[in-house]
């Protein structure tokens, strides 16, 4: 097939693409500079110039596509709610280029809103519509998307990692370093899921092979693991204390980022794993902070 990757230079897209290659696919890359571009063809796939704020420019590559996979989004969580409204508005851009045709298009989206409640475990076959991460409004266009016919698929994400990035964790190692201590809230009891970005790539290529219209998966390693346990392990990386804070200390310490520090989301990818064959080999999130370099992990943020 011929697909159109959004994010295709990006922390988890650059390792969806050869995953696609390898598997036969053609790819078109989106990008918006000559950088990007160069990554692109060097990496063996067609390029094509566009941006998140111009959604007519991600239409015109579904347009020409017989699949999208779409992992690009604006990450500066500050602005969280406004980025989460731009990917509604991309969603509904490439769905409608895909209108009246049976390709698919596959779109990203958080574990946390398969949770019945807070705390519960998040699985594969719950929508909970009234869940509090703004994140949801990706997914209740897909849905809206689907309800007019168009195969929707939904990749739920954890906290994606590597020895370089992990997710929320990348921008809570940069508040640790600014703040001199190392945080959590409360006991730490509560869970964040994590899986290795290699495994993450490869579960998209299987979801858009063997995936189904409609079907969400949760790209899940590790199921939960306590924020006590990840802070631990970034406070002996930086050489910091580790401590705990009240929730009205936190939301001082913490700013934007305190409306996650206390979730508690656990997430399971069982049926994940018996739909789609997918098993996860990569490292574990604890062992790749252990082996974090944290003074390029400071230039890399700089």
């Amino acid at each position: 097939m011929r697909v159109f990757l959004t994010g295709a230079t990006g922390f988890i897209g650059s390792r969806i693409l050869p995953e696609l290659l390898a598997a036969g696919h053609q790819v078109v890359g989106l990008t918006r500079s000559d950088a990007g571009a160069a990554a692109l063809a060097a990496a063996g796939a067609e390029v094509h110039r566009g941006t998140l704020e111009d959604p007519s420019s991600l239409r015109a590559g579904a347009e020409k596509a017989d699949a999208v996979i779409h992992t690009a989004f604006d990450h500066d969580f500050s602005n969280f709610v406004s980025n989460c409204e731009k990917d509604r508005r991309v969603i509904e851009a490439m769905g409608d280029a895909l209108k009246g045709s049976d390709r698919p298009l596959i779109i990203t989206s958080g574990t946390g809103i398969g949770a019945p409640a807070p705390g519960e475990l998040a699985v594969e076959d719950m929508f909970n519509p009234s869940h509090a991460n703004p994140r949801i409004v990706s997914e209740v266009t897909g849905n809206a998307l689907r309800d007019a016919g168009i195969d929707v698929r939904v990749m739920r994400l954890p906290q994606v990692h590597d020895t370089e990035r992990q997710g929320l964790i990348s921008p809570y190692v940069m508040i640790a370093r600014e703040k001199g201590v190392v945080a959590y809230v409360g006991d730490g009891a509560n869970r964040w899921p994590a899986a290795h970005v290699s495994d993450v790539a490869r579960l998209y290529v299987l979801a858009l092979d063997q995936g189904r219209p409609g079907a969400r998966y949760n790209a899940v390693a590790e199921e939960g693991i306590t924020a006590r346990a990840i802070a631990e392990v970034v406070a002996a990386g930086l050489g910091l204390p580790a401590v705990s804070l009240s929730p009205g200390e936190a939301e001082a310490h913490f700013g934007w980022f305190g409306m996650f520090a206390a979730m508690d989301m656990p997430a399971s990818s069982a049926l994940t794993r018996e739909r789609l064959g997918w098993q996860p080999v990569g490292p574990g999130l604890i062992a790749d902070l252990e082996q974090m370099d944290y003074g390029l992990a400071a230039a890399v943020s700089s």
